[in-house]
């Protein structure tokens, strides 16, 4: 693993990869290379954000993305990040990464996120029916420095604050305390075994009650309501609010551009026909990407319908689609979300993804950074899709308990106790795939880490509000075109 301090875009891409070798060195030695990279590239550096006059045009770097989605529905893209300033960061993890690139680094790779964003950590089910929370979007995966995603987190916490209209110091207070969270269960987890780290999750019901002490009688109402609602997201639900009955058939409903059944993309009969055929058969090999007795069970399902949705903010324009299956009858449904994965924003500054197929590498890092994945985890490749052109794909349920936080209503006190969480579930992810016992002695006992950190997420928000007016005047201007949902 190549251990690097500050990374410049004249520098070029510098390739990460996981080091396997780490097993191979004792704990003091793995302690000396975190105590060395602490010696090369100080904890009070990571405060610093200076791009330089160089830096690309964040709304160009945007138009890049644009030329490789749906074309109908970018407009879209644009308006929802157009929302409000976090809503633009939500979908400009390209611009940041792009950031991220000339800041210091320590060289230490982790299988990253790669936009570890509030919104984008929450609850879902495991396949033993226990609720737990995680990261859980893994679009932009890739292995890369884990300072960058600790980084991504602490800039989101200051530009919620501001949205929910939180002092400087009350901004400050909860970034400290989110990536001191990180620091302290990192150090924790340097000191546990392989498998202890391995076991290691968030099980919601220990989650609440190890926030009671700190939460107020109405943040945990609240969190208890978050977790009953969390319980009710699964198929069943989606079949109530998304399908209606034809000829006796359950169909998915048309609420364009956000849900269009495959009979009104492709209305001729042939086309229609053998694009099902099509997903079918797709489905089928995809199968070959599960364990075993995943594979028996989806194969006891059948293929009823197809639909493209939209989804998230930064997704919006990748090609998504919902596949509704029944398994007993038709009130044993399934919902399958197929996702289009295309090149993680991190790898023209992390080098290319070890795997061909984009939708394997969102799956591997996600079996590798999530204590629980969805038991129909898999990938595809449609060789031909709509457009005629090759696409990489990742499989899911639709729903299965996933609930994300809406973070825009919190007060600083609730925000600090979610971004401790996010803080210790981050730290637990990057402590699977790096070398943690290097990472938690370049930390250290102090909070020098997090006083940078918190710093640089200050000075990110600061650029996050230029970027995100100069979203509004090319929207102004009609250099882009965007649209609102509804």
């Amino acid at each position: 693993m190549t251990v690097g301090m500050t990374r410049t875009r004249a520098q070029g891409v510098r390739r990460y990869e996981l080091d396997s070798g780490i097993g191979h060195l004792t704990p003091a030695e793995r302690a000396a290379r975190g105590k060395e990279a602490r010696a090369r590239v100080p904890r009070g550096s990571h405060a610093v954000f200076d791009p330089g006059a160089g830096r690309p045009d964040p709304i160009s770097l945007l138009e890049e993305q644009a030329a490789t989605r749906v074309p109908e529905l970018v407009p879209l893209r644009y308006g929802r990040m157009s929302v409000s300033p976090f809503a633009y960061y939500r979908g400009a993890a390209l611009p940041m990464a792009s950031d991220l690139s000339t800041t210091t680094v320590t060289g230490l790779a982790v299988q990253a996120c790669g936009d570890a964003h509030l919104s984008n950590f929450g609850m879902f089910g495991s396949a033993e029916r226990n609720l737990v929370f995680d990261v859980n979007d893994f679009d932009e995966t890739l292995p890369g420095p884990w300072e960058w995603d600790v980084k991504r987190l602490a800039a989101s916490i200051d530009i919620a604050g501001r949205e929910n209209g939180f002092s400087k110091k009350h901004r400050r207070k909860v970034g400290t305390a989110t990536v001191g969270s990180y620091r302290r269960a990192m150090r924790q987890f340097a000191k546990m075994t392989n498998l202890q780290v391995w076991y290691a999750r968030a099980d919601m019901e220990q989650v609440r009650a190890e926030l009671a002490s700190q939460a107020t009688a109405r943040q945990e109402k609240t969190i208890r309501k978050d977790m009953r609602k969390a319980r009710t997201r699964d198929s069943t639900q989606e079949l109530a609010k998304l399908t209606r009955m034809v000829h006796g058939d359950p169909r998915i409903m048309s609420d364009p551009p956000l849900l269009v059944p495959l009979a009104e993309l492709l209305p001729q009969e042939a086309e229609r026909s053998a694009m099902q055929a099509q997903v079918v058969d797709l489905v089928a090999n995809y199968r070959g990407t599960l364990p075993s007795d995943r594979s028996y069970l989806l194969e006891q399902f059948q293929v009823d319908d197809i639909a493209r949705k939209v989804v998230g903010v930064g997704s919006v324009g990748t090609r998504s689609w919902v596949v509704l299956l029944h398994g007993r009858d038709e009130s044993d449904p399934l919902f399958l979300q197929v996702k289009e994965a295309q090149e993680s924003v991190l790898s023209r500054f992390c080098g290319a993804s070890r795997y061909a197929n984009q939708g394997q590498r969102v799956v591997a890092g996600q079996r590798l950074m999530q204590a629980a994945g969805d038991i129909f985890l898999g990938w595809l490749r449609a060789e031909v899709g709509l457009d005629g052109q090759q696409r990489d794909f990742y499989v899911r349920q639709l729903r299965d308990w996933k609930f994300s936080v809406d973070v825009t209503g919190f007060a600083p006190r609730g925000m600090r106790i979610y971004g401790e969480v996010c803080g210790w579930a981050l730290a637990r992810a990057h402590a699977r795939s790096g070398d943690r016992i290097a990472i938690a002695s370049y930390l250290g006992r102090s909070d020098a880490f997090e006083r940078a950190v918190t710093e640089f997420g200050a000075l990110y928000a600061d650029q996050n509000e230029r970027d995100y007016a100069a979203l509004a005047e090319a929207i102004d201007s009609g250099r882009v075109t965007a649209e609102r949902d509804g």
